[in-house]
């Protein structure tokens, strides 16, 4: 796979991939797209964040056709928070972990950052396994930590990982 910045010409591949996916955007902070626009303003948004240095987001895409097949995306703030999503055709192939790996590494050669860390629900096994498996320990939960306005409007509970350098 290949990590890239985002174009907007990518705004009709990543809404057809992932975007407007229930399944996919089940454990995230936003809603699944309603139109490519929407997407499009996504792009645009991380774009802007890259040129001010604050959040870079990489698309995924796999190395032999250049599909787009999900993204990572790191908010540089005190320390580097890390979140991510996947095209469901391929989970549980090992793409997010190997991307995962990646961009902390990246981080973590930053001199600014110190700590790389994510928060997952406590549900989404899943998204814990690639964590650990990505060498991030968990920290413990974050009772009432964040809205997953596609699983409940009542704050969650998220499992707490970091990797420090």
């Amino acid at each position: 796979m290949i990590l890239r910045k985002p174009r907007a010409d990518d705004a009709y591949l990543i809404f057809s991939a992932y975007a407007k996916d229930q399944d996919v955007t089940r454990y995230l902070t936003w809603k699944p797209h309603s139109s490519v626009e929407e997407t499009l303003e996504f792009v645009r948004r991380a774009l802007d964040a890259w040129d001010r240095e604050e959040a870079f987001t990489w698309i995924i895409t796999l190395r032999e056709s250049a599909e787009v097949i999900g993204s990572i995306d790191l908010r540089v703030e005190s320390n580097a928070n890390l979140g991510y999503l996947l095209a469901k055709p391929h989970w549980n192939r090992g793409y997010m972990t190997e991307a995962v790996r990646a961009v902390v590494e990246w981080a973590l050669a930053q001199d600014s950052v110190n700590r790389v860390w994510a928060v997952c629900d406590v549900e989404n096994l899943a998204s814990a396994r690639v964590l650990e498996k990505a060498g991030l320990l968990r920290e413990g939960i974050l009772h009432n930590w964040i809205v997953l306005p596609n699983r409940s409007i009542d704050p969650r509970d998220c499992y707490c990982y970091a990797r420090l350098k």
